[in-house]
């Protein structure tokens, strides 16, 4: 299992972006999201938190769709 972040920071096209922690990206204010078998359910549970919630396209892609 991987442990998940969601940035509280929005992005320049509104979206929260989900980080698995060792991401290159991985932010500085976020909000933990638990142990995750992958970004799936991570970005579900984000999306409890901020509907326009996103994989991160370097560390969640399967999850980016934006």
């Amino acid at each position: 299992m991987e442990k998940y972040v969601v940035n509280n920071r929005q992005q320049t096209n509104g979206d929260h972006e989900v980080h698995r922690e060792g991401c290159r990206y991985f932010p500085s204010d976020y909000q933990y999201l638990g142990e995750h078998y992958g970004c799936g359910t991570a970005v579900a549970k984000a999306r409890q938190i901020y509907p326009t919630a996103n994989g991160c396209k370097t560390c969640s892609n399967a999850c980016h769709t934006s």
